[in-house]
């Protein structure tokens, strides 16, 4: 068993996120692992559980990856974004706050905003890779 503080977790500010190819800019994101465990041969944990802070206008632009997700909110309000898999078109726009979790399908391209220009925003972020049998 291991037992921390998420305060005693290395704060990372993530400033861009490749996507298609493309190398995007983050805005005002910083994520701390509160565990993980596992390796995906890519750089993931098979499995992680990770603490998102959002300054004021924080933004995770347009991105996807193999890994599950489900996202809890945990103070602020967002706005998260679901886009088509093909055409990266906006599919929905969800506002969420304190309480919500979202839910993120391998693969699925999404990105979300902090909408307050004066609070910063947090939520908790869990991953895991599902392989499917063939």
């Amino acid at each position: 068993m291991i037992v921390q503080n998420f305060k005693d977790c290395e704060n990372i500010k993530i400033d861009t996120f490749p996507y298609r190819g493309v190398i995007h800019e983050v805005k005002g994101i910083s994520v701390r692992w509160l565990s993980k465990c596992g390796e995906d041969d890519m750089g993931t944990p098979e499995y992680g559980l990770r603490h998102f802070s959002a300054e004021p206008g924080g933004e995770i632009p347009v991105h996807n990856h193999f890994y599950h997700q489900t996202m809890y909110i945990l103070s602020g309000r967002f706005e998260c974004w679901q886009f088509d898999r093909e055409t990266d078109a906006l599919v929905s726009s969800k506002i969420v706050g304190p309480g919500d979790a979202i839910y993120i399908p391998s693969m699925e391209p999404h990105g979300m905003k902090n909408l307050s220009d004066t609070e910063p925003a947090t939520f908790l972020c869990c991953i895991a890779n599902v392989y499917e049998d063939e």
